[in-house]
C-alpha cells in the first residue's frame, strides 16, 4: 500500500513487523481492559435500576431479568408527597449558586493577587495556597457552629456563601496561572487610554479568561452538583434536599432500603452532569492546556 500526498507524489506505506504488530494488540487490549473497569460501575448502575430491589442484591449479572421499570415510575413519583422536579430544582439552584459566586469572586481575586502591584501581594497569595493544604473536614465543626449561631442552619446560605468569598484557592490559582499568559502591554495600553482597573478588568481581562472560567464552571457545577456532606450537615427537611442527600432517604424512609429506587435515583441525577460537561468539555479541554503550570 501506498499513500498519495497532494502534490502527485506517491510514498509507499512501511509495512509494520510482527512484534510491532504485536505491541499494538496488547496496547490495544490493556486500553480495552481499562476502559471495562472504569465503565463498570456506570454499566451496573443502569443494570441495577432495571431490577427489583431484591434482585439488585441477590442476582450479581449485568442483565437484569426480568426487566422492571417500576423504580423509574417510582423515582419520578418524588419522596413523601414531595415531586421529583423540586430535588433537581434545589440542586440546580445551589449549582448555579456555587458557580456563579466561584467565577465572580476567584477571578477578582485571581486579578488582584495575579496583576496589581501592592504592600503584601506576596504573602497574600501565599496564605491563598496555604489553605490548599488545611483538610475542609477540620473547619465542619467551627462553620457549623458560626452558622448555627446566625440562624442560616437548614438554608442553602452555608452550602453557596464559601464560593462567594473565594474560599476555594485551586481556582484562584487556576485564574493567576492564566493571566500569567496574558500579556501586561495590554493593561498598560489600556491605562494609556484612560482605562481603570475596573475597565481592564471587565472589558479586558475576563472576555480572554474564558476557557479558564468555563474550566472553573464545569469542575464547580459537577463538584456541587454530586456534593453530599455539605447538605447532609446543614440540611434536615425534606423538601430543601438536593438529590445526593435525597438518595440517602432511600434507605430512611420507613426504615425500609428501597434500592431499586435509589439506583433509579441515580441513574436520573448523572444525567444533567453528563449532559453539561458533554456541551462544555472543549472549553475544558482548552482551559486546562492554556492555563497549566508556568515556570
Amino acid at each position: 500500500m501506498s499513500i498519495k500526498l497532494a502534490d502527485g507524489r506517491v510514498i509507499p506505506r512501511r509495512e509494520r513487523t510482527t512484534s510491532e504488530r504485536v505491541r499494538s494488540a496488547v496496547w490495544h487490549l490493556s486500553l480495552l481492559a481499562v476502559l471495562a473497569v472504569v465503565l463498570y460501575p456506570a454499566v451496573w448502575v443502569i443494570a441495577a435500576s432495571l431490577k427489583g430491589t431484591t434482585d439488585i442484591i441477590t442476582d450479581t449479572s449485568l442483565i437484569p431479568d426480568p426487566v422492571t421499570w417500576d423504580n423509574f415510575r417510582s423515582a419520578f413519583g418524588g419522596l413523601t408527597g414531595i415531586p421529583l422536579w423540586r430535588f433537581f430544582w434545589n440542586s440546580t439552584v445551589i449549582a448555579s449558586l456555587s458557580v456563579i459566586g466561584i467565577v465572580m469572586s476567584c477571578s477578582i481575586t485571581a486579578y488582584a493577587l495575579g496583576r496589581l502591584e501592592f504592600p503584601g501581594r506576596k504573602a497574600m497569595f501565599a496564605v491563598v495556597i496555604s489553605t490548599l493544604l488545611l483538610p475542609g473536614q477540620v473547619m465542619l465543626i467551627p462553620q457549623y457552629l458560626i452558622f448555627s449561631e446566625l440562624n442560616m442552619v437548614n438554608t442553602i446560605t452555608p452550602l453557596v456563601i464559601g464560593k462567594f468569598l473565594a474560599l476555594d484557592a485551586f481556582f484562584v490559582f487556576l485564574y493567576i496561572q492564566f493571566l500569567r499568559g496574558i500579556p501586561r502591554e495590554l493593561d498598560q495600553a489600556a491605562k494609556i487610554d484612560g482605562a481603570g482597573h475596573f475597565r481592564i478588568f471587565f472589558s479586558i481581562m475576563l472576555p480572554l479568561m474564558r476557557p479558564a472560567i468555563v474550566t472553573s464552571a464545569i469542575f464547580t457545577f459537577i463538584w456541587s452538583w454530586n456534593d453530599f456532606m455539605g447538605p447532609l450537615i446543614y440540611l434536615h427537611e425534606i423538601d430543601k434536599f438536593p438529590l445526593p442527600r435525597l438518595l440517602q432517604s432511600y434507605n430512611n424512609s420507613e426504615g425500609i432500603s428501597n434500592y431499586g429506587g435509589m439506583m433509579a435515583m441515580t441513574l436520573l441525577s448523572l444525567v444533567p452532569v453528563v449532559l453539561f460537561f458533554l456541551v462544555f468539555q472543549k472549553f475544558l479541554i482548552k482551559g486546562i492546556a492554556t492555563s497549566g503550570v508556568k515556570g
